[in-house]
Parts: C-alpha cells; structure tokens; sequence
C-alpha cells in the first residue's frame, strides 16, 4: 500500500525537477545571441571554422569561429547561433572585412552582432 503511494509521488517529484531544469536550460540556450557589446574589432576574414554542437539534450547549437586580421594581430572571433525551426545562418567568406561586437571569454572574442564593411572604409 505504501509503495503505491510513494512511487508516484517519487516519480512526479523528479519529473517536476526535470521540467524546471529544461526551462532553466532553454532560457540559457535562447540567450546565446545577447552577448553584451563591450569591445569590437575590425578586421578581415582569414579562415573559418563552422560545426554544429549539442547544448543540451535536444538543442543544438551553430557555432562559427572566424580568423580576423586587425591592423595588430590575427583574433579568434566567435559566433554561436542556437539553433530552431526559423534560425537563419548568417554566412561569411574569407576576405570580407567585418566589425563585431561583443565581450571578451578567455582568448577569444565572443560576438553576436557585426557589420561588413568596404575594403577600403575599414583598415
């Protein structure tokens, strides 16, 4: 009798704490593209890397890793696109020069905004 009563309620339980953990992760997962624009950079293209990852169970993710060339140094720029039914993917080509903005993580700068910009009007 006892086990008929305390197996749901152990099962609800964790199904409660499952939901709450996967809103808590879609919340994270959709706020990918508002990175907060602290720095920018200017610069051309040099190579690109692009791969889809997974985020969490079910979600996935777009991330794009650009080669810049400033004026200074060679800069890894990196955009990271959560992926869905409407998500379009911006594409780039080697040689565009573009400016990003976006913040700072560890060695490489994190974007979701940019402006491509003329060969000449930019470096």
């Amino acid at each position: 009798m006892v086990t008929a009563i305390v197996i749901p309620v152990i099962l609800l339980y964790f199904y409660l704490i499952t939901k709450k953990e996967m809103k808590v992760q879609d919340t994270k997962w959709l706020s990918l593209e508002n990175i907060s624009q602290e720095a920018v950079a200017v610069g051309e293209i040099k190579s690109i890397y692009e791969e889809k990852q997974r985020y969490y169970y079910h979600r996935y993710i777009f991330v794009q890793e650009l080669k810049l060339q400033t004026k200074s140094q060679q800069i890894t720029v990196k955009k990271m696109t959560p992926l869905a039914k409407t998500t379009k993917i911006e594409t780039f080509k080697v040689g565009e020069f573009l400016k990003v903005y976006g913040c700072w993580e560890s060695s490489q700068l994190v974007f979701s905004h940019f402006e491509r910009i003329k060969r000449n009007s930019g470096l």
